[in-house]
């Protein structure tokens, strides 16, 4: 996960039903406590719900997120990279699978393994390639 700028997050997720999935996307920041607590959100094109709490000093994610019936009941057609118009495509039809209260909720945490500065793996973004 790279938080790319002041409205864009950059990630590829590696572990678990959704590994395969290279996305980036608008999201919104704020502080929760200077120099230790940070949250973002966003929203994905699947119309999954993604948020998570950064905390600093203790090097743990704590993520919450509310997956469309689409995105969850068809994880595989959810990998792939946006950059590929296809893969988007297929995205966007996900979103459109079931209605908002059939979300499946999903809490988690993770231990930070690697904390480093720029994108790592991750290939940067351009600014003008539209999001949400």
């Amino acid at each position: 996960m790279w938080f790319q700028n002041e409205d864009r997050i950059n990630y590829a997720i590696h572990g678990g039903p959704m590994a395969g999935r290279i996305n980036f996307q608008t999201a919104e920041y704020q502080c929760i406590r200077a120099g230790e607590l940070w949250q973002c959100n966003w929203l994905e094109e699947t119309g999954t719900i993604c948020s998570l709490v950064y905390d600093i000093p203790k090097k743990r994610i704590t993520t919450m997120l509310g997956f469309s019936k689409g995105h969850w009941e068809q994880a595989k057609a959810a990998h792939g990279d946006k950059r590929n118009a296809e893969d988007l495509n297929r995205w966007r039809g996900l979103a459109r699978i079931g209605i908002q209260t059939d979300r499946v909720m999903l809490s988690a945490q993770a231990d930070i393994l690697e904390d480093f500065r720029g994108p790592g793996n991750l290939k940067p973004v351009d600014n003008s390639l539209p999001t949400l």
